[in-house]
């Protein structure tokens, strides 16, 4: 069987080091915002050329604390309208949510499954107050067109980037990331962190996150407990040096994947550069998708569908149920991930390629 993701064999050549870190932590005695943490954050924010990287628990908060930062600032006001594309998953809408603002779904591009600045600028109304980008599948979505309608209307530009770890990021736009395990940099549980240019927007995230408190004690916001644990944060210093060639052996398999899969039935997904892709997931599309994964597996391939239903279909979103977005219930209803990770040796790659081009 070769497993959609195997976590296992990822983690296997980091294990010694893993043990090294467990080690240092718990001797030390330290494990809330320690030395760990600002080691991490300190790197990940060069990684991301950016000044300013807070670690937060996970992925949601660091979008929830990113648009209550800007609340706070008096950049939004409770209850603004936010643009987010509907075929995202559901972590990005709640993050909205949870910050006390309203999210508007538009629909995505067909070709590449991000943010589309056509809809965007159809979908403008006085009410709307920022956009959330999302870089699904590890593809960046088109910051600068973005960038300059939001430019245009003075908007909040915050960008979901927990599945493009390692991509240059163009802008100066706030970066929200998850370190979940799955990740192109992942964890060893759940963790997560914000990154940005602005020092005040650092500034008020890092007291967020804090229960509102820059001096214990003393709370001068109505904060939240989301803080990356020494721990994590000293797994993820053993990770990211290595994040890179790991990103190369994705866009590696990604490349044969997408010059060697001939079969009618299947739509590759469209790349719009190489380098502006880290193959966080690699998915195709298939009237077939039924057929087609269980075919794989009898064969021995271990594929997901990332991801089975929309936001607005969600049980969460009852309110939203009757709406319909034809691109993206499309997209949910057709798509299907195959096999990526840093892990995968050319001969699965060969196989699952070959079991491919075999089907129908």
């Amino acid at each position: 069987m070769i497993p959609f993701l195997d976590l296992q064999r990822i983690n296997a050549p980091f294990i010694e080091a893993y043990h090294a870190q467990l080690q240092k932590v718990v001797e030390k005695g330290w494990f809330i915002l320690g030395d760990q943490l600002k080691q991490f954050e300190t790197d990940f924010a060069a990684t991301c050329r950016a000044p300013y990287a807070i670690g937060v628990a996970n992925g949601l908060d660091a979008i929830t604390l990113l648009f209550k930062a800007h609340i706070a600032l008096g950049k939004l006001q409770p209850g603004d309208h936010i643009l987010v594309q509907a075929n995202t998953y559901i972590a990005s809408i709640m993050g909205i949510i949870e910050a006390g603002l309203q999210p508007i779904l538009i629909e995505p591009d067909a070709e590449t499954f991000n943010l589309s600045p056509e809809k965007i600028i159809e979908a403008i109304t006085p009410e709307i107050k920022g956009v959330l980008v999302v870089h699904l599948y590890g593809q960046l979505a088109p910051m600068r067109e973005i960038n300059a309608i939001a430019a245009a209307q003075d908007w909040v530009v915050i960008e979901d980037a927990a599945q493009a770890h390692g991509l240059t990021f163009e802008g100066m736009n706030d970066l929200a990331f998850s370190f979940y395990p799955g990740k192109n940099l992942g964890a060893l549980g759940d963790g997560g962190a914000v990154v940005t240019h602005d020092s005040a927007v650092a500034k008020m995230v890092q007291t967020l996150r804090n229960y509102g408190s820059c001096q214990k004690y003393h709370n001068e916001l109505r904060g939240m407990n989301s803080r990356l644990d020494e721990l994590q944060a000293a797994f993820l210093n053993v990770r990211l040096p290595h994040l890179m060639n790991e990103n190369n052996l994705r866009r590696k398999w990604a490349q044969r994947y997408l010059t060697e899969i001939q079969n009618s039935a299947i739509q590759l997904p469209k790349v719009m550069a190489m380098d502006a892709h880290v193959f966080h997931l690699f998915v195709i599309q298939t009237p077939y998708r039924k057929q087609l994964q269980s075919y794989l597996l009898q064969n021995g391939i271990e594929t997901m569908i990332h991801y089975p239903i929309p936001p607005h279909k969600q049980g969460a979103f009852s309110n939203w149920n009757i709406l319909s977005f034809p691109i993206t219930e499309q997209i949910h209803d057709t798509v299907l991930s195959l096999p990526m990770s840093p892990v995968l040796s050319e001969e699965e790659v060969s196989y699952i390629i070959q079991t491919l081009n075999g089907y129908l």
